[in-house]
């Protein structure tokens, strides 16, 4: 009798992992996916190919404009294709989330369409790009939205993945967030250079340095609490090792981040591909610091709940 309650308790148990499974998945490779978008996105902006498709939604009035192909268009077309592909699947995350809400935590549906309306405003941003003839506002809102709906999934896919906290993780996970959202203004201080061509306009005339300059001193307060989030990860004794990979991972990240960042500023944004990693980069670290701030936030919680029982 006990192995046939405890056989129906594994079934029971593995039907409500495999929703919770499925969609993780899905969330990562949404993630990745919108990594690359965003990469692309850049390389978009600094080949000049932001309007290399003059209409919008579709290209030169076709869904693949093979007549007008080159590498532009290629990279203009290429960054809707894979935006498309990647608002198909926020549908799908969205659906299966209220699909199966009995079998998933109560927020995940929530999270679910909150991920599906970034998408879609992100999808009316983008349309706006094109027909207010890349308005710098526009631009810079859109790489916004999109660092948002990048930071939502990861939110999302680390809250799903299996963890046991150590209960240690002390004021980390507040120094985390920190840091997370200074990167992220940052990233919007570096998104309004790029859209208003500021580095090129001070170099050429001296017009906008006090926006480029505002970008540069900007990388003041995020890297001080980057380094914060890794300095304290290190002296802090029997950190969960996912922690102490993702505070490392975020070190490493930012030292790269700004070679990259002196790098671009002294070849004047005349190599593209610098340029692309430079984004490419930033947006990653602030992924890492995300999923770092998520993860001591789930052992911070755990080791509340813990002392609240005793």
């Amino acid at each position: 009798m006990s192995e046939f309650v405890l056989e129906q308790q594994n079934e029971t148990a593995t039907a409500i992992q495999k929703p919770k499974e499925m969609i993780r998945r899905l969330v990562w490779r949404m993630a990745i996916a919108t990594l690359i978008l965003m990469a692309i996105g850049s390389a978009t902006r600094v080949m000049n190919a932001g309007l290399a498709c003059p209409d919008w939604p579709l290209c030169y009035g076709e869904l693949v404009p093979a007549k007008q192909m080159n590498f532009q268009v290629f990279l203009e077309w290429f960054h809707r294709l894979d935006a498309s592909l990647i608002g198909v699947s926020a549908i799908a995350l969205c659906g299966l989330s209220w699909w199966h809400r009995r079998a998933l935590p109560s927020w995940l549906p929530w999270a679910g369409t909150f991920a599906l309306f970034l998408i879609v405003f992100q999808g009316i941003l983008g349309g706006l790009t094109v027909t207010e003839l890349l308005r710098f506002d526009i631009v810079t809102a859109h790489l916004g939205t999109a660092l948002l709906f990048f930071t939502t999934l990861l939110i999302i896919g680390i809250a799903l993945t299996p963890y046991q906290g150590t209960g240690n993780v002390g004021k980390l996970p507040w120094v985390g967030l920190t840091a997370a959202v200074l990167v992220y203004a940052q990233s919007l201080l570096g998104a309004l250079v790029g859209s208003r061509w500021a580095l090129h306009q001070c170099f050429g005339g001296s017009q906008l340095c006090d926006v480029m300059y505002t970008h540069i001193f900007g990388l003041v307060p995020p890297t001080v609490a980057t380094l914060a989030v890794v300095l304290i990860s290190w002296r802090t004794p029997a950190l969960h090792p996912a922690l102490r990979r993702l505070a490392n991972m975020s070190g490493v990240l930012l030292v790269l981040q700004l070679v990259l960042g002196v790098a671009t500023f002294r070849l004047h944004l005349q190599v593209e591909p610098l340029t692309v990693s430079h984004q490419a980069v930033g947006a990653t670290l602030l992924g890492s610091l995300v999923a770092f701030t998520v993860l001591a936030l789930r052992d911070w919680a755990e080791n509340r709940e813990i002392e609240a029982n005793i």
